[in-house]
């Protein structure tokens, strides 16, 4: 399947059944499309979203992988316990899921794991949140290390975040830190995306502040375990 084939299969799921007008909205912004195309999901995937927040990427993951694929969310248990709502609007985009193959899972981020072995594993804008206070010492080796166990030979493995420094301050990373780590547990780099790239963005802003809330500078990038 060609790259141009895809992206049109997956831009035909921004209109697929369960997704919001919130998601809409913030398709401009985030491509999810384009995401998935960088990512190379297919029908019939084992994907696991980690840290998935409200549920964005889920209600497109899901119609992507189809009814004989499957999403496993997981959001962290330091996440949960910080922001308990996490876990609730997991366990009902779950609920809610059309074609009923979305599973929530939780646990330490060190432990991540899934019943099955994954073709994918996909974070976006929560690989930072590894360096923040908030996380146990180690935290990004740990992780790295078990989503190269839960995938399958040849899996990927993709993580969008944006871009800078200062992960506990400001909330951003440096994509050359990220590559370091992930190969460091084994992975193969494979490319990198500027789709959401951002110049204009000075990176000196908390992603939070509203000057640059939803408009900042991101990357992409995938690996693959050999």
């Amino acid at each position: 399947m060609t790259v141009l084939i895809l992206l049109a299969s997956l831009a035909a799921l921004l209109t697929a059944p369960g997704r919001t007008d919130a998601d809409r909205a913030r398709d401009a912004a985030r491509k999810p499309a384009e995401v998935l195309a960088f990512a190379q999901v297919r029908p019939g995937w084992k994907v696991a979203e980690y840290t998935p927040d409200g549920g964005y990427f889920t209600r497109v993951l899901s119609p992507a992988v189809g009814a004989k694929g499957h999403v496993y969310a997981y959001p962290p248990d330091e996440i949960v316990k910080l922001l308990p709502g996490h876990l609730t609007d997991a366990r009902s985009n779950a609920a809610a899921a059309p074609l009923k193959n979305v599973t929530v899972l939780t646990g330490p981020t060190t432990a991540f794991a899934a019943p099955e072995p994954l073709d994918l594993v996909f974070t976006a804008q929560n690989y930072h949140d590894l360096h923040t206070r908030y996380a146990v010492a180690g935290a990004p080796a740990a992780f790295n290390a078990a989503v190269f166990r839960a995938l399958k030979r040849g899996g990927r493995y993709v993580i969008v975040d944006h871009r800078g420094d200062q992960p506990d301050r400001l909330h951003r990373i440096d994509p050359a830190q990220v590559r370091r780590e992930v190969e460091a547990a084994g992975f193969v780099f494979e490319a990198e995306s500027d789709i959401l790239a951002n110049p204009a963005d000075p990176r000196t802003a908390s992603v939070f502040d509203p000057s640059v809330r939803g408009k900042t500078d991101q990357f992409a990038l995938r690996f693959r375990k050999p």
